[in-house]
């Protein structure tokens, strides 16, 4: 007589369904509590920097860490800035006829577009990273622009590139920024547009350095006070920071910088005076973004003598020919957000 096989038990769709989700749940528990508890301290130290330094989500990095902790994190990863004013005379205006070129870098920068004499855009990648490098032939048609409300409001980088027949347009400085929700009215610092003091406004001392041309069209970055930068005879500038390259000696770096991962903006400019407008984008799923460290880095290769970060986040944007050309992830139309000022080429 045969035996008759038992049935094996059926679970329900229901139980399957919870038993999938609580396996789910113990997995990301588990991978949480390993990367913000865990030995390993990168994945910290990215979260605490990232979240600290876009202002508006600062409560990602509180929810989890202590006050006294985050503080531990920023100290360790943190830059060391060259504490030096750029040396004019080593930057010597050069014009090209060579073929021969040191490395790729200088090749991409040298070897002009067909028919524009004016700038060229390289696409550039790393680790994380996607963006785009402007290398700008002829400083002298590279200026600031503000919002037309200084102190009332900021506008979109379209409406300005458009008002000042801009070619190429990036942002520039910081800007106050009271609940990380303002209108973009006040920019950090002293701006000069065209040899004239056009705003003079500090919060706290948030400004940073002078990142500006003189008269010779020279980039010129240096720490002093608005007299002094008056004085040494800025014809365009904003001040934010930090530096990344000085009289080409390159700050120190701890850690990621204590600017955490992000969507970044930076300008330099070349011995021979070429002028390097960089934007990196962020936050998309094919770039999270660059650290301090990634800005030297591609500033280095492609030659920058004197090079400066710029307001990034949400407020990193490129626009040439009135024409998008990154990602923004502002909230506002496009990705983009009312802002007080801008490098344009004209």
């Amino acid at each position: 007589m045969k035996k008759k096989k038992k049935k094996g038990y059926k679970w329900p769709l229901k139980r399957k369904i919870l038993a999938i989700l609580c396996c789910s749940y113990i997995v990301f528990f588990s991978s949480f509590l390993f990367h913000f508890y865990g030995p390993w301290s990168g994945f910290r130290n990215f979260w605490i920097t990232s979240a600290m330094t876009t202002m508006n989500h600062q409560y990602l990095a509180k929810w989890f860490f202590s006050d006294d902790y985050i503080q531990k994190i920023l100290e360790s990863n943190s830059i060391i800035e060259v504490s030096e004013i750029t040396d004019s005379s080593l930057i010597k205006m050069k014009k090209y006829t060579t073929t021969i070129y040191r490395n790729q870098y200088e090749k991409e920068i040298l070897t002009k577009d067909e028919g524009n004499d004016l700038y060229k855009v390289i696409n550039i990648s790393g680790n994380g990273y996607q963006g785009f490098l402007v290398a700008i032939y002829d400083p002298s048609r590279i200026h600031i622009a503000t919002t037309a409300y200084l102190g009332k409001r900021g506008e979109s980088i379209l409406t300005v590139s458009k008002r000042e027949d801009a070619i190429i347009a990036m942002n520039a400085g910081g800007y106050y920024d009271p609940d990380w929700n303002s209108n973009g009215a006040l920019p950090h610092g002293t701006v000069i547009s065209h040899g004239k003091v056009v705003s003079d406004y500090d919060d706290a001392g948030m400004a940073g350095g002078f990142i500006g041309f003189n008269n010779e069209d020279k980039l010129i970055l240096g720490k002093m006070s608005k007299n002094e930068a008056v004085s040494l005879g800025y014809r365009d500038a904003i001040e934010f920071g930090p530096y990344l390259i000085i009289n080409g000696k390159r700050s120190f770096i701890k850690g990621n910088g204590g600017w955490g991962i992000a969507p970044r903006s930076a300008i330099g400019q070349r011995q021979d005076g070429i002028v390097l407008f960089l934007v990196i984008n962020g936050r998309i799923a094919n770039s999270i973004g660059a650290d301090m460290i990634d800005l030297c880095d591609v500033m280095e290769n492609y030659g920058a003598y004197n090079a400066a970060n710029l307001d990034g986040g949400s407020s990193s944007e490129l626009v040439i020919n009135n024409k998008i050309i990154n990602t923004p992830v502002a909230g506002g139309e496009h990705g983009l957000r009312n802002m007080p000022t801008f490098w344009v080429v004209k």
